[in-house]
């Protein structure tokens, strides 16, 4: 009776929490709660300026190497898309047979392919054929896709459900193989639209499910049953409160889907199918210098590695962004 009046009086002094004599094996340590000021820990900075998600996400990004590294080859490879003749001076069309295959020199430090075109001036200039081509996908597919699945997840029921079979529907027909047939009435057209508008048309699918999620998701917070309340009508909620909060996946997507577009048409450009032969793309110079791996490879590998660099720096921006966006992989 002695010990268990002096264990809990030391417990009490300790926490002013009486705990009865612990079994072999479960002593407590019981810290001062000077030792333990959970006020400082939970206390908040009241004079801190307010944040946003963005805000915080840049803030992560600012502190990514990945994202600084594919930020500068994207903006460079944008301003080689924008601005080829700042880097070359030859023009990519004009060929000579003479200088068929020759090894690279100081003014042409590529070579040359077998019909004598300047592997160089044909790497720069095909970035801007293969860089607009994806550029120009993303934003429609974003567009359509992104307002099919918004109107689909915020007005539900019968819409939802009719715009939902329509998605399958595309959703079962593979992208390449969808695009392959349909090229094909469009096999001498020069313009770069017949392969942005085919890429759009099978491409929507998944940006249309992101969106459609994150709707869902937002229509049920309380900012939106607040504007709600307040006399909002339906369309101006989903214009001015929904879709801006779930822009975030919709911004992944996109980033990550850029690059796969710049594939496909460096694919169907590989086919035969995509570009024809007199526009400068990488997906064209790789094509005819397929048969020169084994004797002349170089004349391949340049236009492969633009285009793997490229697509690389899109893919690990968005992965990036994907990080930055995601509240579950912030840190403080």
């Amino acid at each position: 009776m002695t010990d268990m009046t002096m264990n809990s009086g030391s417990a009490e002094s300790n926490a002013d929490v009486f705990f009865p004599d612990p079994l072999p094996g479960q002593e407590r340590f019981v810290a001062p709660l000077d030792k333990t000021p959970l006020h400082d820990v939970d206390s908040i900075d009241e004079e801190a300026p307010a944040t946003s998600m963005w805000a915080d996400a840049w803030k992560t990004l600012r502190k990514n190497p990945i994202f600084i590294l594919s930020a500068i080859l994207v903006v460079f490879v944008i301003i080689v898309a924008l601005f080829p003749s700042l880097f070359t001076k030859q023009d990519p069309v004009a060929c000579n047979l003479e200088h068929s295959l020759e090894s690279g020199s100081g003014a042409h430090p590529f070579g040359y392919d077998l019909q004598g075109c300047d592997v160089y001036s044909r790497v720069v200039y095909g970035a801007r054929t293969s860089v607009s081509i994806g550029v120009l996908t993303t934003i429609l597919v974003t567009l359509l896709g992104g307002l099919i699945g918004a109107i689909a997840g915020f007005f539900g029921r019968w819409i939802d459900a009719i715009l939902s079979r329509v998605t399958d529907i595309f959703f079962a027909i593979p992208m390449l193989l969808g695009a392959i047939v349909l090229l094909q009435m469009f096999r001498t057209s020069t313009s770069i639209w017949k392969i942005v508008f085919t890429l759009t048309l099978f491409g929507w699918v998944n940006m249309a499910r992101i969106t459609r999620s994150a709707v869902l998701e937002a229509k049920n917070l309380e900012f939106n049953t607040a504007s709600t309340a307040l006399g909002s009508s339906p369309m101006r909620n989903l214009f001015r409160h929904i879709i801006p909060n779930s822009l975030a996946p919709v911004i992944v997507m996109a980033t990550m889907s850029l690059g796969s577009y710049i594939v496909s048409e460096a694919t169907l450009s590989f086919l035969g199918i995509g570009l024809p032969s007199s526009v400068v793309s990488w997906g064209g110079d790789i094509s005819t210098a397929q048969n020169l791996l084994r004797t002349n490879p170089s004349v391949l590998f340049y236009p492969s590695a633009a285009l793997a660099i490229t697509v690389l720096a899109f893919i690990m921006m968005g992965d990036a962004v994907k990080d930055a966006l995601d509240p579950k992989t912030r840190t403080a």
